[in-house]
């Protein structure tokens, strides 16, 4: 099983739109790359999406080959599959980490997402959301709206589903 992502960081963006990947994060893109080695730079995958997504996910090689597996498992011809393909393949660039840990994040998606001297990173799982700072601010507001009201005390772990048994051996 893959690492997950955790955590956030805000980063500089420089005048090439190279940004540092925290070591954090750097060692998932590694761990999750199965052509890496010492010596090489991790590949990855920045999925910019439509028009509306105002954010940049930055995907590891193994969780995009998973994404692509499900992808053919769906219905050849159909709206969903044909979405996802374009999103997944069409509204994506392969990427690198270079040797000093940095990424470059080509000019139009910076631009997409307002990115000019900041970058906020935020895990979600197998991938990395790469948000322009005051837009991650707006989103987190919308975030919180959506959180239930608990009883004090409650545990928001209530909230994941129950795991399958297994049996014992």
């Amino acid at each position: 099983m893959a690492q997950t992502f955790r955590g956030s960081d805000t980063v500089k963006v420089d005048a090439k739109g190279r940004v540092s990947i925290p070591a954090k994060f750097r060692r998932v893109f590694e761990q999750a790359d199965p052509d890496w080695q010492p010596g090489n730079r991790p590949q990855l995958v920045i999925v910019y999406g439509s028009r509306k997504q105002n954010h940049l996910r930055l995907f590891t090689i193994e969780a995009i080959a998973e994404i692509d597996r499900s992808i053919a498992r769906m219905q050849r011809g159909s709206p969903a599959r044909t979405m996802m393909e374009t999103m997944m393949n069409g509204q994506s660039e392969p990427a690198e980490i270079d040797n000093e840990g940095r990424l470059v994040l080509p000019y139009k998606l910076r631009e997409k997402i307002g990115l000019v001297d900041q970058a906020f990173f935020i895990a979600a799982g197998d991938s990395l959301k790469v948000w322009q700072p005051e837009a991650y601010e707006e989103e987190e507001e919308r975030l919180e709206a959506l959180i239930p009201d608990f009883e004090p005390g409650s545990d928001p772990l209530s909230l994941l589903p129950p795991l399958p048994e297994t049996a014992e051996g």
